[in-house]
């Protein structure tokens, strides 16, 4: 008899921890809210959480509310036990605008336990950013750009296909007095897109003309960065030279200038 009695104390000494161990649950605590400031780039957005409605238009301060969930564990893992806490405690927010793909933000509350009580820190903002492809983006910093001119670029290989080169400008230049010889070069901020040219004779003074820009790697959002320079020479008087910045004269559809040629001295032209 004592046997059997030694056996069974042995075999729920085995099993006890294990039992203890199976019985130990996830805390799941009372109702809460957590203050959140939402906003989101561009702003505007709609903000979901567990399927519901909870932001009408970013930015905005809501109440979300939340239970928290405290894990199992032993007291000498306490951080790893939070940390699994936080995760199962996260919330995870919706963030939906027309013409962008929805995003998920998630909240991880910092959980801290005193006199077995556990209070959750959640973070005071959260900001989504909405992926923005590149032709958006453009259109939307420069909407004087015209659709579907983001892409093109004057090439050899497509001579003449571009809105660009499709673009006619008034070329007019004047000088006092007249019968100067006009030369253009490009300058380019962007060597690798647009290179840089020789100077290249234009005509006499005055000269008219429409033509359109033929300058080989220019586009529409590179032309901020390209100039043509026009230099003025003729004999007796000093060279003078101006420069154009090539989107501002897309824009007026122009380019112009008049020149009040100054003599040089005798002496220097000795």
């Amino acid at each position: 008899m004592k046997a059997y009695l030694y056996l069974a104390i042995a075999v729920w000494l085995l099993i006890a921890p294990f039992n203890m161990l199976s019985a130990q649950q996830a805390v799941i605590l009372s109702e809460q809210y957590a203050t959140v400031n939402l906003q989101s780039d561009p702003s505007g957005a709609k903000v979901y959480y567990n399927g519901k409605l909870i932001c009408t238009s970013t930015p905005a301060t809501v109440q979300i509310p939340y239970r928290g969930t405290v894990m199992p564990g032993k007291k000498k893992n306490v951080n790893e036990r939070m940390y699994r806490s936080a995760e199962a405690s996260s919330i995870h927010l919706i963030f939906v605008k027309d013409g962008y793909p929805q995003g998920e933000e998630v909240l991880t509350p910092t959980i801290t336990e005193e006199k077995k009580s556990y209070f959750f820190t959640w973070p005071k903002s959260v900001i989504h950013e909405f992926p923005q492809d590149k032709q958006r983006a453009a259109y939307r910093n420069d909407p004087s750009m015209p659709k579907g001119a983001l892409d093109e670029r004057v090439t050899r290989d497509n001579a003449g296909r571009t809105s660009l080169e499709r673009t006619i400008l008034r070329w007019y230049f004047d000088s006092y007095p007249q019968g100067a010889r006009i030369f253009w070069r490009v300058i380019s901020s962007v060597p690798d897109e647009v290179k840089n040219t020789n100077e290249v004779w234009l005509g006499s003074t005055p000269f008219e003309e429409t033509r359109s820009f033929n300058i080989q790697g220019l586009t529409y959002e590179n032309s901020r960065d390209v100039q043509i320079e026009i230099k003025v020479k003729r004999k007796g008087y000093i060279d003078q030279n101006k420069r154009f910045n090539v989107r501002q004269a897309i824009d007026q559809q122009e380019i112009s200038s008049f020149f009040d040629l100054i003599k040089q001295d005798e002496d220097s032209e000795e």
